[in-house]
């Protein structure tokens, strides 16, 4: 055995100038081998002790993570997954029954109310009052309730699969019946034939100019010409007689303070409104898009957030006796423009579009974070079901379309708003059948 001196040496032996000190019966070799060995030994103890990290397992829904208060486990070859999370992330109605130990989930599927009964520790469930064997008993794990994961796929239409190697859990939210809205604005005619199975259209056929002032005739947004028999009248009355809502959009930005001096100008703004409407009444649209872009990237932004509420409260007011619906696209809260009060334009408007695309930083795909964060603050101000995920085809593609589409699921918004026809393409039309009904 090492004696402590020595021991307290080998342990410091980085430091210790061995030409200056003497140990008795050990050369300096033998001492510098020790020193070697020992930091090993110390090192290989320090690695035993030190907690080994254990490898996380991550559930993907809808391509994009979902957070979730209990791990999930395997128990004989089953996987079994956290029920609340992933059960209210697909928006199926939870109710607990602590006397029963028991759960109550309900959820309308392909028109049909489903409602499921799960026990702890009871390896079968009731199915609209119908015994039905599960692969495994749910059981309890630090105060919540894992089932098995091909649950959500035979009970509620989800698709489901796990990753061994990469511990992953991924799960396809089944196709739904949610509200879908497109804008129809420059190039949009060769698209038309997906407006029936659209709940709502948007047609941008009018802007705000340099003066402020409504016109119809502008170098993108503009009254379009006939295309033979097919007039732009025509187009608006189809999608109404066939189901779908026609509004009339206006767009403008403030590039060079135009929507700004509209809004700051009463006299300006009164007349806006008033071919607005006029406009919807006699081209027989349902409702009233607005789109004004860049307010509130400078100067006073809660005065820009009063002068556009306050414009949306008298467009309102002549609207609202017409029967005529408000929809409103609005930058997100967390873009770089900051002169949109949500809480209060959703007191007036019937809907708000949440454009979460275009952030300042320019990727392509949107980033999934920079949407559900766009998300989770238009919540805090505004009823879901007031709320549309706006999804551009400028930055998304067939491949990453229903990635949002899921967050527009899981938040249970609305629906979602297309910009805009004329970039969809059959490709991306294909995709999303395979999560919104469309049709």
């Amino acid at each position: 055995m090492i004696n402590e001196p020595i021991e307290h040496a080998i342990m410091i032996g980085i430091f210790i100038d061995w030409e200056r000190i003497k140990i008795k019966g050990f050369s300096k070799k033998a001492a510098m081998a020790i020193t070697a060995a020992t930091m090993l030994i110390s090192g290989s103890q320090a690695a035993l002790a030190a907690p080994v990290a254990k490898p996380s397992v991550s559930i993907i829904l809808d391509g994009y993570p979902l957070s979730f208060p209990s791990e999930p486990v395997i128990v004989n070859s089953t996987n079994m997954v956290p029920f609340r999370a992933i059960a209210e992330a697909l928006r199926i109605s939870v109710v607990w029954d602590p006397a029963k130990k028991a759960i109550t989930a309900t959820k309308t599927v392909q028109g049909q109310l489903k409602k499921v009964v799960l026990q702890l520790n009871k390896k079968q469930a009731i199915v609209n009052g119908t015994a039905a064997q599960l692969t495994a008993a749910p059981i309890n794990q630090a105060g919540s309730t894992l089932v098995p994961l091909a649950f959500f796929s035979s009970q509620f239409g989800a698709g489901v699969a796990w990753n061994g190697a990469t511990k992953t859990v991924t799960i396809q939210s089944p196709v739904e019946d949610i509200y879908a809205m497109a804008y129809y604005a420059m190039s949009s005619f060769k698209e038309r034939a997906y407006i029936d199975s659209l709940d709502a259209v948007s047609f941008g056929w009018s802007r705000i100019n340099k003066e402020g002032e409504l016109i119809f005739d502008g170098i993108d947004f503009y009254w379009p010409q006939a295309a033979g028999e097919i007039t732009p009248e025509r187009i608006v009355a189809d999608a109404a007689a066939n189901g779908t809502d026609p509004y009339f959009m206006v767009f403008g930005t403030d590039g060079s303070g135009e929507v700004t001096k509209l809004l700051s100008d009463p006299d300006l703004s009164a007349k806006a409104i008033e071919a607005i409407v006029q406009t919807a009444k006699e081209k027989g649209f349902k409702g009233v898009a607005i789109d004004f872009e860049g307010l509130g990237l400078t100067g006073d932004r809660k005065l820009a957030q009063q002068q556009f509420t306050g414009f949306i409260q008298n467009l309102q007011a002549k609207t609202k006796p017409l029967g005529l619906k408000i929809s409103l696209a609005l930058h997100p809260l967390n873009g770089a423009y900051h002169g949109y009060d949500y809480k209060e334009l959703a007191k007036v408007a019937d809907e708000l579009v949440i454009m979460a695309y275009h952030y300042e930083d320019g990727e392509s795909p949107e980033p999934m974070k920079r949407v559900d964060e766009g998300i989770r603050l238009a919540l805090k101000e505004v009823k879901k079901d007031q709320l549309l995920l706006g999804i551009s085809f400028g930055s998304e593609n067939a491949q990453t379309v229903n990635d949002k589409i899921g967050l527009a699921k899981r938040y249970g918004l609305k629906g979602i708003a297309l910009w805009r026809l004329g970039m969809i393409g059959d490709a991306a039309y294909q995709e999303m059948k395979q999560t919104i009904v469309m049709e």
